[in-house]
């Protein structure tokens, strides 16, 4: 199975079970631990600046959150033509991730109106993480893709909040925007609820291809590491018998 065939069975997979809303990847090295202590660092600020503001907060994590599809599928397409290889997939799937955070913004602006300062917010945001983003996938392209993983399970806790807070009544709900019902195809009497619940569902998808890829990474490294170690092992044996 090829990774685009295997991270789409993945994905058909969680919507068949959507108990896999409370997923969550377990830290297993180092590396997942430095990618949950920045997503819960970034999540800490979050919180402290737009406490239940629900929308003005999906309005700025929406533009951060479409940076790292169109980073790394621009740093692997770069890297496809350099080493004239193969992407397996991996590019387009990216790229298509990107598409759909910024799709999620294009509605929120419609819902949430941000003010001036948040748009101004939004342009340093940006700013700075594609650069902080570009560094660690150079760096570590597994750590970068946990980050993902876990910024994601993050926007499945936050929108299942603010679909919560819909369904009790303490947001008010309201017409879901044209741009949502002609980009998901959702019914013309959809509200705010159903937009919520079909973004909530994708970010649960971008989670679980993020936190693959990171295990095909990690897999990939780990028998690298078996292979070196066994052919140290092998040109030992040859200068014993020599």
């Amino acid at each position: 199975m090829t990774i685009i065939a295997h991270v789409k069975f993945s994905i058909s997979n969680y919507f068949k079970n959507m108990s896999d809303l409370n997923k969550h990847f377990q830290p297993k090295n180092f590396s997942d631990k430095v990618a949950l202590s920045f997503t819960k660092f970034l999540r800490l600020l979050a919180d402290t600046f737009f406490k239940k503001r629900y929308g003005h907060r999906a309005v700025v994590l929406e533009t951060v959150a479409a940076v790292p599809g169109m980073v790394a599928g621009m740093l692997l397409h770069l890297k496809s033509l350099r080493k004239i290889e193969d992407d397996k997939g991996w590019i387009k799937t990216l790229l298509d991730e990107a598409e759909n955070e910024r799709m999620h913004l294009m509605t929120f602006v419609h819902i949430a109106k941000p003010t001036a300062i948040e748009r101004f917010i939004i342009m340093i945001a940006q700013f700075i993480f594609i650069l902080t983003y570009a560094i660690i996938y150079l760096v570590s392209q597994r750590t970068a893709h946990r980050i993902v993983g876990y910024f994601e399970e993050e926007a499945v806790i936050s929108y299942t909040e603010y679909l919560n807070e819909l369904e009790a009544g303490t947001i008010p709900d309201q017409p879901a925007p044209e741009i949502a019902i002609n980009y998901w195809n959702l019914p013309l009497h959809s509200t705010l609820k159903d937009v919520v619940r079909v973004i909530r569902d994708d970010e649960a998808g971008h989670r679980d291809v993020n936190h693959q890829f990171a295990d095909l990474i990690n897999r990939k490294k780990s028998k690298k590491n078996i292979a070196s170690k066994d052919k140290i092992k092998e040109e030992k044996t040859e200068e014993i018998l020599n």
